[in-house]
């Protein structure tokens, strides 16, 4: 069913996402972490309990207690070296490091265990579905969702997983497709997605945040180029066995000379905050280069074709009715008359200094603010001060270069 976004006030809570008579929950994160002080300072200042917080580190190790009638929000188990050395490290040996690409279907496992023993507890509840948090952390599950649900995606090579670079050289010749992108299916902030281009005469062009360095894939801060094929071959052999998502390199829309894209937080099924990213890489990620763009003016180059955009990202997020929040990757198209669903985060809300749209159920609200007053309408939330903007932060667990040097 069609979601309209209007004014007015979120949709209430389910009933299995209401506060617990204490009013106080608890966040499943990592302690410290931004994700978990900016939350707190939200219910602060809704009037609310402080949360709890239930480290993933004692999650991933079954070292925690919680009691009945708990509701617990899930954040990221991202940016937390020991966590991710927990997740990761088993598949990588003595070669691991943060800042390594490899792992991913190690993380993925260990992560969706984690949340599924967890959903299981008795009288232990939880503010989002860990079966759709796995879909979402299926790239490939993910866009076969959003396809069947008759959500707009780009093209997606079929023919089952890809083995390597002779498979997939091959299988996007047959497809006719040279321009894609190839994506990690369990990565998240970009991490080893590679734009792929393939010329009439065999070229190639690998664009990428990944170093290959000693035979190991590693992530940075700076997007580079490969055309020697022996590299481009060598990083989507190494890709590979962790699983890959590919499909066609849609044109985006432009601002200001730069491609753009939206980050579009769906709360309760309405599409309340927005980021345009712009960037002059395929990637608009704000860590590697990307910058926030005007929302003002893509609403207005887009006219009356604006609502529909959002609409496609509450279509999204319809496809994960137990997620009470989402983030939606919508990619409009030349023109920002239609759009496409690039992608859909688990927790996609990491957005500083960011208020709900103006005229909107969650004006005046961060997106942390926002889901609180859904759960809590009887609180009063307010906007919470934060500092200047930051790049967005990588929700994937690890932590990339800030420069790599060969």
């Amino acid at each position: 069913m069609r979601t309209t976004t209007h004014a007015g006030v979120p949709a209430p809570a389910r009933a299995g996402h209401r506060l617990p008579p204490s009013g106080r929950l608890t966040v499943l994160g990592n302690p410290g972490h931004r994700r978990v002080t900016l939350f707190a300072a939200a219910a602060r200042a809704a009037g609310l309990p402080e949360p709890a917080v239930l480290p993933w580190i004692d999650v991933l190790r079954g070292t925690y207690r919680l009691p009945v009638g708990s509701l617990v929000r899930i954040e990221s188990p991202g940016e937390d070296e020991a966590v991710d050395a927990l997740l990761r490290g088993p598949a990588l040996g003595d070669d691991y490091a943060p800042t390594r690409v490899e792992g991913g279907a190690a993380w993925y496992a260990g992560v969706t265990a984690a949340l599924r023993t967890l959903a299981a507890r008795p009288g232990v509840r939880l503010l989002g579905d860990p079966e759709e948090i796995a879909v979402m952390f299926d790239k490939r599950r993910a866009h076969a969702l959003l396809s069947a649900a008759g959500v707009p995606v780009p093209r997606a090579l079929g023919g089952g997983a890809v083995t390597g670079w002779a498979d997939l050289r091959e299988r996007l010749a047959a497809a006719g497709l040279r321009r894609v992108f190839v994506k990690p299916a369990h990565g998240s902030s970009a991490s080893g997605v590679v734009a792929l281009e393939s010329g009439p005469r065999g070229q190639v062009q690998a664009t990428t945040s990944v170093e290959l360095a000693d035979g190991r894939l590693h992530n940075s801060l700076r997007v580079r180029r490969y055309r020697d094929e022996r590299l481009v071959a060598e990083l989507v052999d190494r890709l590979a066995p962790d699983g890959l998502h590919v499909e066609q390199w849609i044109p985006k829309a432009a601002q200001s000379g730069r491609s753009a894209d939206l980050r579009v937080v769906v709360t309760a099924g309405r599409a309340t905050h927005v980021v345009v990213r712009t960037s002059l890489q395929p990637m608009t990620n704000l860590h590697l280069g990307g910058a926030r763009g005007s929302l003002e003016l893509a609403r207005e180059t887009a006219g009356p074709a604006w609502p529909g955009l959002l609409e496609t990202a509450e279509r999204a997020a319809a496809c994960f009715p137990g997620s009470p929040m989402v983030g939606v990757d919508v990619l409009p198209t030349a023109g920002w008359r239609r759009a496409l669903v690039g992608e859909v985060n688990a927790f996609g809300d990491l957005l500083p200094n960011l208020t709900g749209l103006p005229g909107g159920p969650a004006e005046g609200l961060d997106t942390y603010a926002a889901q609180l007053a859904v759960l809590a309408p009887a609180a009063a939330p307010v906007p919470v001060p934060e500092p200047e903007p930051e790049p967005e932060q990588m929700n994937h667990p690890r932590t990339p270069r800030t420069e790599l040097t060969r």
